[in-house]
């Protein structure tokens, strides 16, 4: 098993990452003291092996003195009630925009007789397809894992859901497309053979973006894993053969359930605890 290594420094730590070719970390070692940890058992040789490499063949020795000074973390101060994402249901911020600018009662009935389609059916369709989304994940709830719906960012966009628990942290992105076929290619998507969406693009962004939030607070590396979820289709057709995104139908999401070694229970509820507070987020 090929296995890639890379080096992270941060607060004050410096560690040589193990990782399977999708990103899964399997074991890092300690630079300062030569340690190793193996994340994943049946990984343990490779890991071992790889890592006493290229701490050998580091530039800078390893030493036995003490570690350097920790720089300083940033804070958040103490979740209050507002600031507790953990309350959001799924939808959460389409639900919002539906009650603000949504149509009155009389346009709806216009809309409805007249069969005219709206931007307002777009908004009703999304907040259907987060809200079964969010039904599955939380059936994951009863495995370790924790689900935080609908993350407000800056700029009025937000996180449909994210996922944290043993098997790392997963940002997933809903599409509702009822009655559609849908095809995903290395780095993009079509539905009915239409014009392709950059629906690959955009989740791989966004993963890489609650990376660097969650990271800020956390003395630890957080994989941030991207997954596409694709609600009411007819036909899923995945030909990627580079796809570093996750893709499944609402249905499928359970086997994610039984993923771990990636993060421990205390770094899980270090991410969670970071993840849950608003002001984390405030300037994602």
């Amino acid at each position: 098993m090929e296995l890639h290594v890379t080096r992270w420094k941060r607060y004050g730590h410096d560690r040589l990452y193990a990782n399977l070719p999708d990103g899964t970390a399997v074991g890092w070692a300690d630079v300062t003291t030569g340690d190793i940890t193996v994340l994943r058992a049946e990984h343990r040789d490779d890991v071992i092996a790889v890592l006493t490499k290229h701490l050998q063949n580091l530039t800078e020795p390893v030493s036995s003195g003490r570690a350097p000074e920790a720089q300083a973390r940033p804070m958040l101060p103490p979740l209050a009630p507002a600031d507790d994402l953990a309350v959001n249901p799924p939808g959460r911020s389409l639900r919002d925009l539906l009650a603000e600018s949504g149509p009155g009662l009389m346009e709806r009935v216009v809309s409805r007789l007249l069969r005219r389609p709206s931007e307002w059916d777009s908004w009703r369709k999304g907040l259907a397809g987060e809200r079964r989304v969010g039904a599955e994940l939380n059936r994951l709830g009863r495995h370790g894992w924790c689900v935080l719906h609908s993350i407000p960012l800056a700029n009025k966009v937000d996180i449909d859901h994210l996922l944290i628990g043993p098997g790392g942290v997963f940002s997933i992105n809903t599409k509702h497309h009822d009655r559609r076929a849908v095809w995903v290619g290395d780095d993009s998507v079509t539905v009915d053979r239409g014009k392709p969406a950059p629906y690959a693009r955009k989740s791989r962004a966004e993963a890489k973006r609650v990376a660097r939030v969650l990271e800020r607070y956390c003395d630890f590396p957080v994989p941030v894993e991207p997954v596409l979820v694709f609600v009411g289709v007819t036909e899923l057709k995945v030909v990627a053969t580079q796809l570093d995104v996750r893709v499944y139908q609402e249905r499928q999401l359970s086997a994610l359930a039984p993923l771990s070694g990636v993060l421990t229970t205390d770094q899980v509820e270090q991410v969670y605890s970071v993840a849950r507070h608003r002001q984390a987020w405030s300037n994602a």
